[in-house]
């Protein structure tokens, strides 16, 4: 086992509240034994804070077929991962992105232009419940693909100071360019800065996995031009294809507006009764507004 494999796999095994635990069992169970693995992560790992709080995971699944039995269900996690849902479990809140093995690892790797996963999981994540050794090997295999990807993509753009935080710093604030967001400019900076130690640890062994090649700044900033054009293209549709499977998910996109950018954003009736136009409707508004980049 590599330097990187071991720290992901102690990092990925640190135990959690039980109630995470919990929570991630019964939603490995709602897909039965199409489920593979469940990985807990975001800000509420970052806190600790669980109560009133939208706690994140990925569900791990064996195939979209086995998950949904066919139907369009599993026809827009294949063309445009991942499906979210919403879930509730013994009065807390969560939301989890369904992936397939196969996609779980080839999103966590350089073959992926879109950040949108290996932006996550270069991040602390855990994996709070596996089917079996198998599950959580591959579980520890791609997430270990992730950090080597952020690297690659951001150090030929990173400041040149010698703190090898300033790199995170840096690859952090290009991927959330890179879709839209309603957190502040501070935000990326403000998440290496919480655990320095975690992210230095990290820096050496990532580095050392990045495939020997050289990217010139000026094709680096072509590829980040394409990651910010895809990349929200893709919030967009993802935002409309959870329209159809949250519910209630336009209220929780003006809530986790309202909380990061510090807006008071108010969903009318029509747009819950239709919230696939309210949707669409909502995005230029906040855009030009500056609520969301």
């Amino acid at each position: 086992m590599s330097e990187l494999h071991a720290l992901v796999a102690a990092e990925l095994g640190r135990p959690v509240d039980p109630r995470v635990t919990a929570m991630a069992t019964a939603i490995a169970a709602v897909h039965g034994d199409a489920s593979r693995a469940v990985l807990f992560y975001g800000s509420c790992l970052r806190s600790a804070d669980l109560d009133g709080q939208m706690l994140d995971f990925y569900l791990i699944i064996s195939s979209y077929r086995a998950a949904y039995g066919g139907g369009w269900r599993a026809v827009a996690n294949r063309l445009l991962p991942p499906n979210v849902f919403p879930f509730a479990h013994e009065g807390l809140a969560a939301k989890y992105a369904v992936l397939s093995e196969a996609d779980f690892h080839r999103l966590n790797g350089p073959e992926t232009l879109n950040v949108s996963v290996w932006a996550r999981f270069a991040q602390p994540s855990r994996l709070v419940w596996f089917a079996d050794a198998a599950a959580r090997q591959g579980a520890f295999e791609s997430v270990a693909r992730a950090a080597p990807t952020l690297l690659a993509a951001a150090c030929p753009l990173a400041p040149v100071t010698g703190d090898p935080l300033d790199i995170w710093r840096a690859a952090f604030t290009l991927t959330y360019g890179a879709e839209l967001r309603a957190e502040r400019n501070a935000r990326p900076g403000a998440m290496v800065d919480a655990e320095p130690d975690r992210y230095i640890r990290f820096t050496d062994p990532a580095l050392a996995a990045i495939p020997a090649a050289t990217v010139l700044p000026a094709a680096a900033r072509r590829r980040w031009r394409l990651r910010r054009l895809q990349g929200k293209t893709l919030s967009v549709l993802r935002l409309a294809k959870a329209s159809l499977t949250f519910a209630g998910g336009i209220d929780y996109l003006a809530w986790k507006i309202n909380r990061h950018a510090g807006t008071a954003i108010e969903i009318r009736p029509w747009q819950r009764r239709w919230p696939l136009l309210g949707a669409v409707v909502l995005v230029p508004k906040l855009l030009r507004s500056g609520a969301v980049r």
